[in-house]
């Protein structure tokens, strides 16, 4: 591939492996296994001295035409795919780890990576520390000379939160050297934020969400440098086997050619909605990166290129106001997914976050009226049309409850 190409042409092109047969489509390789034309080329691909597969645990074509085209995106030296965001997140902290070491990570997180960080890791001896993400100095009084990881999500789930990538990264140099700053890079897409560029190691995404951006497939990536991923996160794939499906990564393939496009639009509409709900008298706080009424907004100039496909709100009255206006959605769906061409709006104090302590959500700024809304590809206007009424009606219960 061409070096010269801009990132929209290298995400139709790049990592393109043709069979003979010369197909358009990149091919779908549906096989476990691969044979050998003789025993000591066998021997010599499981030796590493010639190229190959030979299981698709350990690699497949389809799947390494994904990671290629991924690598590419996120400006990487290599990527592995993984059956999902989950999977990519373990493996990347399992690989980075041993017992004994030490992780400080943001306390904002996803259920999913919260329970990772604060419950399984601590099971085989590892040590966490919680720290309030956008704190930087919480951050280097955390560190300890065992300090191995230090794991952020920004923006994060679902407040819209930041961290100062490249303040953590200075941390480390100063006080860890050798320590890998992790990346959950998934609400940002890799479009409006690059994480290596301001000193990440690692980034993982869900590629369940933006990257296949039509709800149909479970999968994840892990991105950094080759080396670490072959001499560290390489073995750690291959005898656990989160192994991502050639069919799977075949759809994330074919979605990455309009990234771009999806993801642009969705981020001018998000704009568009997170200004008319600002106006809406329902509404207690919105929080998006793109406006400048968010209490970030200039750590958000400096470290995104765009405001996100997400936002969240507050409306007044609490959950029992937050469902009414949920249930009164007639173009917006309810569902706890994300970064999907359909708009999804959910409520994470009883969904995504339901896990978590009473002080936890509190302390993440998670109130019982946040609603958390994942912008699609509808039109604008019948997004904000929707959601004016269904505001409009959870408003009107909140007026004659006070009556």
């Amino acid at each position: 591939m061409s070096d010269d190409w801009a990132l929209a042409t290298r995400l139709v092109h790049e990592g393109a492996m043709r069979s003979q047969f010369g197909e358009t489509s990149e091919a779908m390789f549906l096989t476990q296994g691969f044979v050998y034309d003789s025993a000591e080329e066998a021997a010599a691909r499981f030796a590493n001295e010639a190229p190959g597969f030979v299981y698709s645990r350990y690699g497949n074509p389809t799947v390494a035409m994904f990671e290629q085209r991924m690598a590419a995106l996120e400006g990487a030296e290599a990527c592995r795919g993984t059956t999902s965001g989950m999977a990519a997140v373990t493996a990347a902290l399992t690989a980075a780890l041993k017992a004994g070491d030490h992780v400080v990570a943001a306390g904002e997180l996803f259920g999913g990576c919260r329970y990772i960080v604060e419950t399984y890791l601590p099971r085989f001896g590892v040590e966490t520390t919680l720290v309030e993400g956008k704190d930087l100095a919480a951050w280097e009084a955390a560190v300890k000379p065992n300090t191995r990881v230090f794991f952020m999500e920004t923006p994060t789930n679902p407040t819209l939160a930041l961290v100062d990538i490249a303040g953590v990264a200075a941390i480390r140099d100063a006080k860890a050297p050798g320590a890998q700053v992790v990346v959950d890079n998934v609400f940002a897409t890799p479009l409006w934020q690059s994480p290596l560029a301001l000193g990440a190691d690692v980034v993982v995404y869900s590629a369940t969400k933006h990257i296949d951006g039509q709800g149909r497939c479970l999968a994840g990536a892990i991105l950094g440098r080759e080396a670490w991923i072959k001499d560290n996160l390489d073995v750690i794939l291959r005898q656990t086997g989160p192994a991502l499906s050639p069919f799977n990564a075949w759809v994330m393939l074919k979605s990455l050619e309009t990234l771009p496009l999806r993801i642009r639009a969705q981020t001018e509409t998000a704009a568009r909605v997170a200004d008319a709900l600002a106006t809406h008298p329902a509404v207690k706080r919105v929080l998006y990166p793109g406006r400048a009424d968010h209490p970030q907004a200039e750590l958000a100039q400096r470290q995104m290129k765009g405001g996100s496909t997400l936002l969240a709100f507050s409306v007044d009255g609490g959950r029992a106001a937050a469902f009414r206006a949920a249930n009164a959605l007639k173009l917006v769906k309810l569902s706890n997914n994300l970064g999907d061409a359909k708009s999804l709006l959910t409520h994470p104090a009883t969904t995504t976050h339901k896990n978590l302590t009473p002080e936890a959500r509190e302390a993440a700024g998670i109130d019982e009226g946040l609603l958390r809304l994942s912008v699609g590809l509808e039109d604008a206007g019948d997004l904000i049309a929707d959601l004016t009424r269904a505001l409009d009606a959870a408003a009107m219960k909140v007026r004659q409850a006070g009556e």
